[in-house]
């Protein structure tokens, strides 16, 4: 797949327009764990993944980090260029989960096309709009719903994403992305083994009933 075919908005564009961001489009790739933006301080630009999976997350007060949502391909990341909308100032960080393959659109080109150009200006607004929906639907579930249904619906997810029911992560990345202690997650994930929901290995957490984890977490999956 093109480049192109990733961006909605492309053939509403002028071809003085196209041949802008074609200009200005960098592609790259990297290893899982590098970090792609780090903070409100840094104004990276949009990312476009076309390859692998990026997490954005943010980091509390307390250095407690908690996963915002994940990046698939096809999926743009605004809030790392959040500079160039004068009204958000969203602090997050991108890491890659595994090995990815990014575009990178400076983020005064593409500023200058939202101005530009109505077709861009109501594509950014809708990925803004859907990217909030995520941010309150994650505070609904830190508010309102208990650790057993998160993480039980994390779990799922992980599977989901790998396409595996054994999940090679530790107890401290699921105690990363939910924003909790690693010993919540220790402890949960026992109970979840005492009552034949998983089995747990040494760097190995394998789902035995992902029927019964997906009735925990009912009203916490999306």
């Amino acid at each position: 797949m093109t480049i192109q075919a990733y961006l909605p908005f492309w053939t509403k564009l002028t071809a003085a327009q196209q041949q802008t961001l074609e200009g200005a489009m960098r592609q790259k790739t990297v290893d899982a764990g590098a970090l792609l933006h780090s903070g409100g301080d840094d104004c990276t630009g949009l990312l476009l993944v076309t390859e692998g999976q990026l997490r954005v997350y943010t980091i509390s007060e307390e250095g407690r980090e908690i996963t915002l949502y994940r990046l698939l391909e096809g999926d743009m990341c605004l809030f790392s260029a959040a500079c160039m909308l004068n009204s958000i100032q969203f602090d997050v960080f991108v890491r890659a989960e595994r090995p990815s393959a990014v575009v990178h659109i400076p983020p005064e080109v593409y500023k200058s096309l939202m101005q530009a150009s109505l077709a861009v200006a109501n594509y950014t607004n809708e990925l803004m709009a859907s990217r909030f929906s995520d941010v309150m639907w994650l505070l609904d579930q830190i508010l309102n719903k208990k650790i057993d249904e998160r993480l039980a619906a994390l779990l799922l997810e992980e599977a989901g994403l790998a396409d595996n029911s054994a999940l090679h992560l530790t107890h401290d990345q699921l105690a990363r992305h939910l924003g909790t202690a690693r010993e919540v997650v220790t402890r949960m994930l026992k109970y979840f083994q005492s009552e034949g929901l998983v089995s747990l290995e040494r760097g190995v957490i394998l789902l035995r009933a992902p029927a019964r984890l997906q009735e925990i977490a009912a009203h916490s999956l999306r």
